[in-house]
Protein backbone atom coordinates (compact mmCIF):
# COMPACT_ATOMS: atom_id res chain seq x y z
CA UNK A 1 0.00 0.00 0.00
CA UNK A 2 1.29 3.04 -0.73
CA UNK A 3 -0.07 4.74 2.50
CA UNK A 4 2.56 2.90 4.21
CA UNK A 5 5.50 3.97 2.31
CA UNK A 6 8.08 6.62 3.95
CA UNK A 7 8.46 10.03 2.54
CA UNK A 8 11.04 12.31 3.49
CA UNK A 9 11.16 15.92 3.67
CA UNK A 10 14.39 17.69 4.12
CA UNK A 11 16.55 15.36 6.36
CA UNK A 12 12.81 14.68 8.31
CA UNK A 13 11.63 10.85 7.50
CA UNK A 14 7.77 10.18 7.96
CA UNK A 15 7.70 6.23 8.22
CA UNK A 16 4.21 6.19 6.55
CA UNK A 17 1.62 8.72 4.55
CA UNK A 18 -0.79 8.67 7.71
CA UNK A 19 -1.18 12.11 9.25
CA UNK A 20 -2.60 13.24 12.76
CA UNK A 21 -3.98 16.56 11.36
CA UNK A 22 -4.30 19.77 14.16
CA UNK A 23 -7.22 18.81 16.40
CA UNK A 24 -8.19 21.14 19.89
CA UNK A 25 -8.08 19.02 22.77
CA UNK A 26 -8.73 22.25 25.67
CA UNK A 27 -6.02 20.28 27.94
CA UNK A 28 -4.26 23.14 29.18
CA UNK A 29 -3.92 24.66 32.34
CA UNK A 30 -3.35 28.50 31.50
CA UNK A 31 -2.28 27.85 28.08
CA UNK A 32 0.62 25.21 29.50
CA UNK A 33 0.83 21.72 28.31
CA UNK A 34 -0.39 19.46 30.95
CA UNK A 35 -0.19 15.36 31.76
CA UNK A 36 -3.47 15.23 29.61
CA UNK A 37 -2.13 16.31 26.48
CA UNK A 38 1.01 13.54 27.17
CA UNK A 39 -1.79 10.83 27.36
CA UNK A 40 -3.82 11.95 24.57
CA UNK A 41 -1.03 12.07 22.04
CA UNK A 42 0.69 8.85 23.94
CA UNK A 43 -2.29 6.76 23.21
CA UNK A 44 -2.40 7.73 18.99
CA UNK A 45 1.26 7.56 18.73
CA UNK A 46 2.80 5.23 20.90
CA UNK A 47 2.54 2.51 18.11
CA UNK A 48 4.51 4.66 15.37
CA UNK A 49 1.92 3.90 12.79
CA UNK A 50 1.17 7.57 12.58
CA UNK A 51 3.93 8.86 10.21
CA UNK A 52 3.47 12.92 11.48
CA UNK A 53 1.18 14.58 13.36
CA UNK A 54 0.74 18.25 13.25
CA UNK A 55 -0.28 19.37 16.96
CA UNK A 56 -3.21 21.81 17.63
CA UNK A 57 -3.04 25.09 17.05
CA UNK A 58 -1.34 27.58 19.59
CA UNK A 59 -2.10 30.75 19.90
CA UNK A 60 1.52 33.47 19.68
CA UNK A 61 0.41 35.98 21.59
CA UNK A 62 -2.15 36.76 24.19
CA UNK A 63 -4.70 39.07 21.45
CA UNK A 64 -4.82 36.19 19.07
CA UNK A 65 -6.06 33.43 21.31
CA UNK A 66 -9.22 31.08 20.28
CA UNK A 67 -9.92 29.47 23.04
CA UNK A 68 -9.84 29.32 26.82
CA UNK A 69 -8.23 25.93 26.64
CA UNK A 70 -5.72 26.49 23.80
CA UNK A 71 -1.58 26.35 23.85
CA UNK A 72 -0.14 29.21 24.40
CA UNK A 73 3.55 29.42 22.40
CA UNK A 74 4.00 33.46 23.19
CA UNK A 75 6.91 33.34 25.61
CA UNK A 76 9.96 31.24 26.26
CA UNK A 77 8.50 29.42 29.54
CA UNK A 78 6.60 27.11 27.30
CA UNK A 79 9.18 25.34 26.48
CA UNK A 80 9.80 22.94 28.37
CA UNK A 81 6.13 22.03 28.52
CA UNK A 82 6.32 21.81 24.44
CA UNK A 83 9.39 19.51 24.71
CA UNK A 84 7.62 17.05 27.04
CA UNK A 85 5.00 16.64 24.24
CA UNK A 86 7.52 16.53 21.85
CA UNK A 87 9.43 13.91 23.73
CA UNK A 88 6.20 11.60 24.23
CA UNK A 89 5.43 12.28 20.01
CA UNK A 90 8.91 11.04 19.18
CA UNK A 91 8.80 7.53 21.49
CA UNK A 92 7.03 5.39 19.41
CA UNK A 93 8.89 6.93 16.12
CA UNK A 94 6.30 9.63 15.08
CA UNK A 95 7.69 13.02 13.84
CA UNK A 96 5.30 16.22 14.77
CA UNK A 97 4.82 19.73 13.72
CA UNK A 98 3.58 22.82 15.52
CA UNK A 99 0.94 25.02 14.06
CA UNK A 100 1.16 28.31 15.33
CA UNK A 101 -1.78 30.78 14.93
CA UNK A 102 -3.31 34.58 15.61
CA UNK A 103 -7.40 33.76 15.21
CA UNK A 104 -7.66 37.64 14.57
CA UNK A 105 -10.89 39.02 14.58
CA UNK A 106 -12.17 35.31 15.88
CA UNK A 107 -10.22 36.19 18.84
CA UNK A 108 -12.96 36.80 21.52
CA UNK A 109 -12.52 40.18 23.72
CA UNK A 110 -14.53 38.34 26.49
CA UNK A 111 -11.48 35.53 26.61
CA UNK A 112 -8.49 38.50 25.81
CA UNK A 113 -9.70 41.43 26.91
CA UNK A 114 -8.24 43.19 24.02
CA UNK A 115 -10.37 44.32 21.10
CA UNK A 116 -10.09 41.95 18.05
CA UNK A 117 -8.18 42.94 14.98
CA UNK A 118 -8.62 41.79 11.47
CA UNK A 119 -7.32 43.32 7.73
CA UNK A 120 -10.25 45.69 7.39
CA UNK A 121 -12.99 47.28 10.12
CA UNK A 122 -15.49 45.58 8.69
CA UNK A 123 -18.39 43.76 10.52
CA UNK A 124 -17.86 39.74 10.66
CA UNK A 125 -20.67 37.52 11.33
CA UNK A 126 -18.74 34.18 13.69
CA UNK A 127 -20.23 31.33 14.14
CA UNK A 128 -22.27 31.48 17.16
CA UNK A 129 -24.09 34.37 15.52
CA UNK A 130 -22.16 36.99 16.97
CA UNK A 131 -21.28 40.39 14.78
CA UNK A 132 -17.65 41.86 15.66
CA UNK A 133 -16.28 44.67 14.35
CA UNK A 134 -12.24 44.47 14.14
CA UNK A 135 -9.84 46.78 14.46
CA UNK A 136 -8.19 47.76 10.85
CA UNK A 137 -4.05 46.49 11.48
CA UNK A 138 -1.56 48.64 10.54
CA UNK A 139 1.42 48.19 8.67
CA UNK A 140 3.39 48.38 12.11
CA UNK A 141 1.20 46.13 13.81
CA UNK A 142 1.30 43.30 10.99
CA UNK A 143 4.92 43.72 11.16
CA UNK A 144 4.63 42.72 15.62
CA UNK A 145 2.48 40.20 14.81
CA UNK A 146 5.04 38.66 11.80
CA UNK A 147 7.63 38.98 14.67
CA UNK A 148 5.65 36.33 17.09
CA UNK A 149 5.43 33.90 14.25
CA UNK A 150 8.93 33.86 13.61
CA UNK A 151 9.51 33.98 17.47
CA UNK A 152 6.93 31.16 18.12
CA UNK A 153 8.74 28.98 15.39
CA UNK A 154 11.91 29.47 16.92
CA UNK A 155 10.34 28.46 20.41
CA UNK A 156 8.59 25.12 18.49
CA UNK A 157 12.19 24.78 17.54
CA UNK A 158 13.40 25.04 20.92
CA UNK A 159 11.11 22.15 21.86
CA UNK A 160 12.19 19.43 19.55
CA UNK A 161 9.86 19.51 16.97
CA UNK A 162 10.52 18.38 13.26
CA UNK A 163 9.20 21.53 11.55
CA UNK A 164 6.26 24.30 12.53
CA UNK A 165 3.03 24.66 10.33
CA UNK A 166 1.89 28.64 10.00
CA UNK A 167 -2.29 28.47 9.93
CA UNK A 168 -3.52 30.60 7.83
CA UNK A 169 -6.87 28.66 7.46
CA UNK A 170 -10.36 28.04 9.03
CA UNK A 171 -11.29 31.92 8.53
CA UNK A 172 -8.16 32.88 11.32
CA UNK A 173 -6.00 36.17 10.90
CA UNK A 174 -4.36 35.19 7.81
CA UNK A 175 -6.62 33.49 6.27
CA UNK A 176 -8.87 36.96 6.38
CA UNK A 177 -6.20 38.58 5.23
CA UNK A 178 -6.79 36.08 1.69
CA UNK A 179 -10.17 35.95 1.60
CA UNK A 180 -11.94 38.66 -0.37
CA UNK A 181 -14.82 38.27 2.10
CA UNK A 182 -13.18 39.76 4.63
CA UNK A 183 -10.63 41.66 3.06
CA UNK A 184 -11.35 45.28 2.03
CA UNK A 185 -8.05 46.85 2.59
CA UNK A 186 -6.57 49.40 -0.40
CA UNK A 187 -2.64 49.27 0.57
CA UNK A 188 -0.05 46.71 -0.06
CA UNK A 189 -2.32 43.95 1.83
CA UNK A 190 -5.65 44.04 -0.11
CA UNK A 191 -6.97 44.17 -3.47
CA UNK A 192 -4.60 41.55 -5.97
CA UNK A 193 -4.31 37.91 -4.59
CA UNK A 194 -0.26 39.29 -4.32
CA UNK A 195 -1.57 41.85 -2.27
CA UNK A 196 -3.76 39.78 0.44
CA UNK A 197 -0.95 37.05 0.38
CA UNK A 198 1.46 39.42 1.52
CA UNK A 199 1.48 39.15 5.00
CA UNK A 200 1.73 35.33 4.40
CA UNK A 201 4.83 35.74 2.37
CA UNK A 202 6.04 37.98 5.16
CA UNK A 203 5.19 35.63 8.00
CA UNK A 204 7.22 32.64 6.01
CA UNK A 205 10.75 34.78 5.32
CA UNK A 206 10.53 35.27 9.07
CA UNK A 207 9.72 32.16 10.10
CA UNK A 208 12.68 30.63 7.63
CA UNK A 209 14.99 33.14 9.29
CA UNK A 210 14.09 31.90 12.73
CA UNK A 211 14.11 28.58 12.34
CA UNK A 212 17.23 28.37 9.61
CA UNK A 213 16.96 26.01 5.79
CA UNK A 214 17.07 22.33 7.28
CA UNK A 215 13.94 22.53 9.61
CA UNK A 216 10.65 22.35 8.20
CA UNK A 217 8.06 25.19 7.46
CA UNK A 218 4.38 24.28 6.25
CA UNK A 219 1.67 26.10 5.66
CA UNK A 220 -2.01 25.40 6.59
CA UNK A 221 -4.12 26.75 3.33
CA UNK A 222 -7.78 27.47 4.04
CA UNK A 223 -7.54 27.85 -0.64
CA UNK A 224 -11.00 27.88 -0.79
CA UNK A 225 -13.81 29.82 0.54
CA UNK A 226 -16.79 27.95 -0.91
CA UNK A 227 -19.01 30.90 -0.99
CA UNK A 228 -19.76 33.04 -3.95
CA UNK A 229 -17.52 36.14 -3.70
CA UNK A 230 -14.70 34.38 -1.52
CA UNK A 231 -11.64 32.42 -2.66
CA UNK A 232 -11.50 30.25 -5.64
CA UNK A 233 -9.28 26.98 -6.14
CA UNK A 234 -7.75 28.88 -8.57
CA UNK A 235 -6.37 31.85 -6.00
CA UNK A 236 -5.40 28.87 -3.79
CA UNK A 237 -3.33 27.23 -6.98
CA UNK A 238 -1.37 30.71 -7.67
CA UNK A 239 -0.80 31.33 -3.96
CA UNK A 240 0.64 27.73 -3.12
CA UNK A 241 2.89 28.45 -6.74
CA UNK A 242 4.31 31.26 -4.86
CA UNK A 243 3.99 29.97 -1.17
CA UNK A 244 6.80 27.02 -3.06
CA UNK A 245 8.77 29.74 -4.69
CA UNK A 246 8.96 31.58 -0.83
CA UNK A 247 10.42 28.46 0.72
CA UNK A 248 7.61 26.37 1.72
CA UNK A 249 8.20 22.78 2.29
CA UNK A 250 4.81 21.07 2.51
CA UNK A 251 1.23 22.45 1.61
CA UNK A 252 -1.54 21.38 4.16
CA UNK A 253 -5.11 22.26 2.05
CA UNK A 254 -7.91 22.88 4.05
CA UNK A 255 -11.27 25.34 3.69
CA UNK A 256 -11.06 29.08 4.21
CA UNK A 257 -14.38 30.82 6.05
CA UNK A 258 -16.35 27.52 5.32
CA UNK A 259 -13.50 25.57 7.90
CA UNK A 260 -13.63 22.21 8.21
CA UNK A 261 -16.56 21.13 6.05
CA UNK A 262 -18.27 23.31 2.73
CA UNK A 263 -21.97 23.52 2.88
CA UNK A 264 -23.37 20.48 0.94
CA UNK A 265 -20.02 18.84 -0.20
CA UNK A 266 -19.48 14.91 -0.09
CA UNK A 267 -16.27 14.16 1.56
CA UNK A 268 -13.21 13.99 1.15
CA UNK A 269 -14.26 17.49 1.17
CA UNK A 270 -11.01 19.34 -0.81
CA UNK A 271 -10.02 16.84 -2.95
CA UNK A 272 -10.78 19.17 -6.05
CA UNK A 273 -8.53 21.96 -4.70
CA UNK A 274 -5.83 19.18 -3.62
CA UNK A 275 -5.60 17.47 -6.75
CA UNK A 276 -5.15 21.10 -8.62
CA UNK A 277 -2.40 22.38 -5.92
CA UNK A 278 -0.66 18.90 -6.37
CA UNK A 279 -0.34 19.68 -10.25
CA UNK A 280 1.00 23.00 -9.99
CA UNK A 281 3.92 22.80 -7.49
CA UNK A 282 6.48 19.88 -6.75
CA UNK A 283 6.55 19.94 -2.90
CA UNK A 284 4.75 17.69 -0.50
CA UNK A 285 0.49 18.06 -0.49
CA UNK A 286 -1.45 17.20 2.58
CA UNK A 287 -4.91 16.59 2.62
CA UNK A 288 -7.74 16.04 4.90
CA UNK A 289 -11.75 16.39 5.60
CA UNK A 290 -13.78 13.48 5.70
CA UNK A 291 -11.20 10.76 4.83
CA UNK A 292 -12.47 7.94 7.56
CA UNK A 293 -11.65 4.62 5.38
CA UNK A 294 -8.11 3.32 4.12
CA UNK A 295 -9.66 2.50 0.44
CA UNK A 296 -10.26 6.34 -0.06
CA UNK A 297 -6.97 6.75 1.61
CA UNK A 298 -4.98 4.65 -0.51
CA UNK A 299 -7.18 6.08 -3.40
CA UNK A 300 -5.68 9.72 -3.42
CA UNK A 301 -2.74 8.89 -2.84
CA UNK A 302 -2.36 7.00 -6.55
CA UNK A 303 -4.63 9.43 -7.87
CA UNK A 304 -2.30 12.33 -7.19
CA UNK A 305 -4.86 14.17 -5.49
CA UNK A 306 -2.12 14.30 -2.21
CA UNK A 307 1.27 12.94 -0.90
CA UNK A 308 0.11 12.82 2.38
CA UNK A 309 -3.47 12.12 4.30
CA UNK A 310 -4.88 13.53 6.82
CA UNK A 311 -7.54 11.34 9.87
CA UNK A 312 -8.69 13.49 11.99
CA UNK A 313 -12.13 13.01 13.23
CA UNK A 314 -11.74 8.72 12.58
CA UNK A 315 -8.39 9.16 15.07
CA UNK A 316 -10.09 11.15 17.23
CA UNK A 317 -12.93 8.17 18.07
CA UNK A 318 -10.60 5.58 17.41
CA UNK A 319 -7.04 6.10 19.05
CA UNK A 320 -5.96 2.72 17.24
CA UNK A 321 -7.34 3.74 13.78
CA UNK A 322 -4.18 3.22 11.95
CA UNK A 323 -3.93 -0.46 13.44
CA UNK A 324 -7.61 -0.89 12.61
CA UNK A 325 -7.66 -0.04 8.99
CA UNK A 326 -4.11 -0.25 8.13
CA UNK A 327 -2.17 -2.28 9.87
CA UNK A 328 -4.08 -4.93 10.58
Amino acid sequence: MLIKEPLKIKNTLFNNRIVMPPMASEKTENGRITEGHHHYYDKRCGSGHIGLVVTEHMYIMPQGQATPGQIYIGDDACIEGLRSLTDVIHRGGTKCIAQINHAGYKSPAALTGMEPVGPSAVEARLKNGDIVLPHELSADEIKEITAAFAAAAKRAKAAGYDGVEIHGAHGYLLCQFYSPLSNKRCDAYGGSLENRIRFHLEVIAAVREAVGEDFIVAIRMGGCDYTEGGSTIADCVEACRLFEQAGIDLLDLSGGHCSYQPVGKAAPYFEDMSSAVKAAVSVPVLLTGGIVDAETAERLLRENACDLVGIGRALLKDPHWPETHIYK
